[in-house]
């Protein structure tokens, strides 16, 4: 992510203003390849972000697998469908992903459109430089 400190900041408004302009979406966030919260909607709680977090960067790792074993190109999207709603994974910057939860009865090609949307006016911010395993001490 950016080096600016008001970076997640800008990201957290960016991810409500999303949440609260698309009708039937309930939850964002943005977080690393390697699973670690970048920015959240101010809708989900810490604790349950960085769930979310991790659960989607496990989805999308998944999706990528299945994708470069049968040579099907990069991952666009990742959709699953609950009985009581939908959690979208897209590619979002650089070594970045950006997740939505949104309820059941959502549209759900405005999701994808906005999500993409969103992506394509601040990628900059959602961009995630691989961490340095050195670094971490291991």
């Amino acid at each position: 992510m950016n080096e600016n400190g008001n970076s997640m900041l800008d990201l957290n408004w960016l991810l409500d203003d999303m949440v609260d302009r698309v009708v039937g979406a309930q939850h964002a966030v943005v977080l690393s390849a390697d699973g670690l919260l970048m920015g959240k909607s101010n809708s989900l709680s810490k604790d349950d972000s960085d769930q979310l977090s991790a659960m989607a960067s496990s989805l999308q790792s998944l999706a990528k697998g299945v994708s470069r074993h049968f040579h099907r190109g990069p991952v666009l999207q990742t959709l699953i469908e609950m009985t009581e709603g939908y959690l979208f994974v897209s590619a979002a910057g650089t070594g970045a992903c950006l997740a939505v939860l949104a309820e059941d009865a959502v549209d759900v090609e405005m999701i994808a459109y906005e999500m993409n949307r969103l992506v394509k006016r601040v990628g900059d911010y959602m961009t995630a430089a691989p961490r340095n395993p050195a670094a971490s001490g291991t």
